[in-house]
Formats: C-alpha cells, structure tokens, sequence
C-alpha cells in the first residue's frame, strides 16, 4: 500500500466545510430573496448575485482541495484519483462558466454534470488492493457511497423537474461529494498506522 501524507487529511477535510461555508455565506448576502430549499447552489454563484463573490471563492477553494487530495492520495487506484482530480476541475471551470442570472445555460449544466459524474464515479475507480486494503478503498463501501451519490442525483433531477425541493437535495448530494475524500484520506491514515 503506497503512502498517503497526513496533509491530504488537510486537503480532503477543507473540501466540505469550504463548500458549505460557501453556499451559508453567499445565501446570507442574497438575503430572503434566495430559498435554499428549491434554489440551486449555482443560482448563488451566478452572474449579478449579491454573494457571487463568496461562491466563486468556495468553487475555486472545493477545486484546489479536490486536486490536491487527487495527488496525494496514493493508496487510490489511479483512475479514481484521475475521477476525483476531474471533479475539481469542473468545479474550477464553473467559475469561468458561471450560470448566468436568469435562465439556463448549456455550457454551465454541461460542467455541472460533468463534474458530478466524475466525482460519483470517483469512489468505485479508486478501489484497490482488495480485502487487505483501507476500508474506505474497499470494493463494498465504495460500491455503496457511489450508489448513494446516483440516487442522489436521480433524486436532485427530479426536485428539478418539478420544480421542488432541489435546493436540498443538491445540498445532500454536493456534502457527500465532497466529504467522501475525506473517509478515504482518513481511513488510508489509520491503515497505515495500524500496520505499523
């Protein structure tokens, strides 16, 4: 089993609590205008919004934290951490393609589902090594969490759909995401120290 170093523990934990101190932030200088239960995260970062500024800062801080732990989580296979480095980048390249302030946009939605496949998929491409690997890089658990996070984004497409509870279940989605590197990071550490 290759080395993790403890600052991915950094990196992957940074992720979820960057991401929610995003939304919680920019929602706060939207006001009582923006509903967190029907409206999408990227209604906050869009073009025009009162907390665009502190969204754009919560993308780009989620990207580099995904990257970083992508390079140095070795324990992974190789095209997971590939999958998890992908997802930081979709959310890197939504603050180039911000959706605008009224309206859809192709190139927005593109990366959105982009990033959320790779970051879905990123759990079961990472398994490695068997039963003698970390737990959280086993074949079950990873099997799980990536089913988890597809109902999920069947769930948020549905809320879409019909025009409802969206807002909540992007949420639900996006924080599992985002803190499942951190259950890898954490479970390779304790591996690693069990067998020494």
């Amino acid at each position: 089993m290759r080395f993790v170093p403890r600052w991915v523990l950094v990196s992957s934990g940074c992720a979820p609590v960057l991401l929610i101190a995003g939304w919680t932030g920019a929602a706060h200088y939207e006001g009582s205008s923006y509903d967190p239960v029907t409206q999408t995260i990227s209604v906050l970062g869009s073009y025009g919004a009162a907390g665009f500024w502190v969204m754009t800062a919560a993308f780009l801080a989620l990207g580099v934290c995904h990257l970083l732990t992508a390079w140095g989580l070795r324990a992974a296979a190789t095209a997971g951490r590939v999958a998890l480095g992908g997802g930081g980048l979709a959310a890197l390249v939504l603050v180039a393609l911000p959706a605008p302030s009224s309206g859809g946009s192709l190139h927005h939605g593109t990366v959105v589902v982009v990033g959320f496949t790779l970051l879905a998929v990123w759990p079961v491409l990472a398994v490695h090594g068997g039963p003698a690997a970390p737990w959280a890089l086993r074949l079950a658990p990873s099997v799980a969490v990536t089913t988890l996070m597809a109902a999920g984004g069947v769930w948020f497409l549905i809320e879409m759909g019909r025009h409802g509870d969206a807002g909540v279940a992007e949420r639900v989605v996006t924080s599992l995401q985002s803190l499942w590197p951190f259950v890898v990071a954490a479970s390779c550490l304790r591996h690693a120290r069990r067998r020494a």
